[in-house]
């Protein structure tokens, strides 16, 4: 059976054949951090890493009425804006 190395910042190096004997027991350590890298005949195949921990979606209007926006903001040269909105000179 599989053991996990003690360090779980550096992916541990696998064979083809032990992580496919194994399957099941390196999902497991996956889901609680592992990292793998497969190899066949010294040669990486694949890396396995545990997902990326969700991001939380941003709401819409949470930064209402804490950004101002400079009353010369949209006083840039016609031809500057023109450039910045793809439109041609």
């Amino acid at each position: 059976m599989p053991m996990p190395s003690p360090d779980q910042a550096t992916p541990r190096r696998v064979g083809v054949r032990e992580f496919r004997n194994h399957l099941a027991e390196f999902l497991q350590q996956a889901r609680q951090g592992q990292s793998f890298v497969i190899t066949s005949r010294d040669q990486v195949l694949a890396e396995i890493h545990p997902p990326a921990r969700p991001v939380a979606a941003r709401r819409a209007g949470a930064l209402k009425h804490r950004i101002r926006i400079a009353a010369d903001f949209d006083t840039l040269p016609p031809d500057i804006l023109d450039a910045m909105e793809g439109k041609a000179p």
